[in-house]
């Protein structure tokens, strides 16, 4: 990607953002967002080997997340007959919460259609801000047009969740937060999902250090099952793809919004995607090493870096951009992340049919300082001879080289071993 000074014109339609745009933003949204944590990270920048990682912890903001930010600046711009008819939203997520959370620090009456299966915290949450909660559609694409039917109805003030100035504007305040507390940053590390965000990041950190005659770099991370921008910036205009199933559902969007895309073309460094499997291990290392308890989406910008996916210099800030995650899936990611590092494997043996192999296998595990989690004795499968069954031992290490060490053991003492296989 090209890199562009914050001079560029961004269309023909709206006007180049300023900086005084966002600081009059950061007055507003004020009122009622708390100025999270700028934590460092000593464990990241020794990794990463950079002078500083700060980490942004909006995943501590009010309602749980930075959606909030740009929700409640949006519903400060309405008119009073924009905001007697009342304000709609759609999500399944972030959004919905800091709509609905603004709309009752506002005294506007909030509706917020849901797809059937969100997540009850969520659904808990979104509720208990006041808002009138829809369930209804399969699929987001469903619930939005439920969503729009509903506004043509009534006349409620749709509420999008990124595709917006003023909301682009409200996001953009996490980045003066972060500038005010640490103005030597030079990398900003975001998580993309419609580029609301990572929008007002950009503009708002590259036009502070144009001002202050300062290096900065934006990069963006998206999730590589669901990386929109990265398509459309190569077609060179916003284009829809076809997602395919994301952890990080909160940043899974299909296409960038058309105000957001010419934010990222002219501000946005660097576009570069995670899996899954690096996300769940940035989940874990947040939850060990900074106890922070991040959600997929919002683990992303970590992730990348862990991975190696975001290359920064200088003092860096990451944005953990959201905290709200389910408990039964929290569960989930810490065991696919702990698997993921090879700290929790999966060996599949093969004994000989006689007694005492079960004792032997696990004493050998035991001797080299692995912990048996679970055990599966299978004598019954039809691929395996009949003098042989198979053991599929659970066990817990100290990561990939203590787990390789286990597995080598094993096989040193006449076993055939694989590391997560059938036969």
């Amino acid at each position: 990607m090209t890199e562009q000074t914050p001079a560029a014109v961004l269309s023909a339609q709206a006007p180049a953002p300023t900086l005084a745009d966002f600081e009059r933003a950061l007055e507003v949204v004020h009122q009622v967002t708390q100025r999270t944590p700028l934590e460092s990270s000593r464990y990241l920048a020794e990794i990463l080997e950079v002078p500083k990682v700060y980490m942004k912890c909006e995943n501590l903001q009010r309602t749980g997340a930075y959606k909030l930010r740009g929700a409640y600046y949006r519903l400060t711009q309405l008119t009073p007959e924009e905001r007697a008819r009342g304000v709609v939203a759609a999500s399944a997520g972030n959004h919905a919460q800091g709509v609905a959370f603004a709309a009752r620090e506002l005294g506007i009456k909030a509706t917020i259609f849901t797809p059937l299966g969100v997540a009850l915290p969520k659904l808990q949450a979104t509720r208990g801000y006041g808002a009138e909660v829809v369930l209804e559609g399969a699929t987001f694409h469903e619930t939005n047009a439920a969503a729009q039917r509903f506004v043509a109805e009534t006349g409620a003030v749709f509420i999008p969740p990124f595709d917006h100035e003023a909301v682009i504007h409200g996001q953009g305040t996490v980045a003066l937060e972060i500038l005010e507390s640490a103005p030597e940053v030079e990398t900003i590390v975001v998580p993309i999902g419609g580029g609301g965000l990572v929008s007002g990041v950009a503009a708002a950190a590259k036009l502070r250090a144009e001002r202050n005659g300062t290096p900065m770099r934006i990069i963006g991370v998206q999730s590589e099952n669901a990386s929109p921008f990265v398509a459309s910036l190569e077609a060179g205009e916003p284009v829809t793809i076809t997602t395919r199933p994301t952890i990080a559902d909160g940043i899974a969007v299909a296409r960038p919004g058309d105000r957001t895309f010419e934010y990222v073309r002219d501000y946005v460094d660097e576009i570069v995607t995670v899996s899954d499997d690096d996300i769940a291990r940035a989940i874990v290392v947040l939850l060990e090493r900074a106890k922070m308890v991040v959600e997929p989406a919002g683990a992303a910008g970590v992730a990348a870096m862990l991975a190696g996916k975001a290359r920064v210099s200088g003092p860096t800030a990451v944005i953990l951009s959201g905290g709200n995650i389910d408990p039964l899936l929290l569960q989930r990611v810490i065991g696919h992340g702990l698997a993921a590092s090879a700290r929790y494997m999966k060996l599949r043996i093969l004994l000989p049919d006689v007694p005492g192999q079960l004792v032997r296998t696990a004493s050998i595990v035991a001797e080299h300082n692995a912990n048996v989690v679970e055990v599966i004795h299978t004598r019954h499968a039809t691929e395996l001879p009949i003098s042989e069954v198979e053991l599929e031992l659970h066990i817990e290490t100290r990561g990939h080289d203590h787990g390789e060490i286990v597995a080598q053991a094993l096989r040193d003492a006449g076993y055939v071993v694989r590391v997560g296989e059938r036969y």
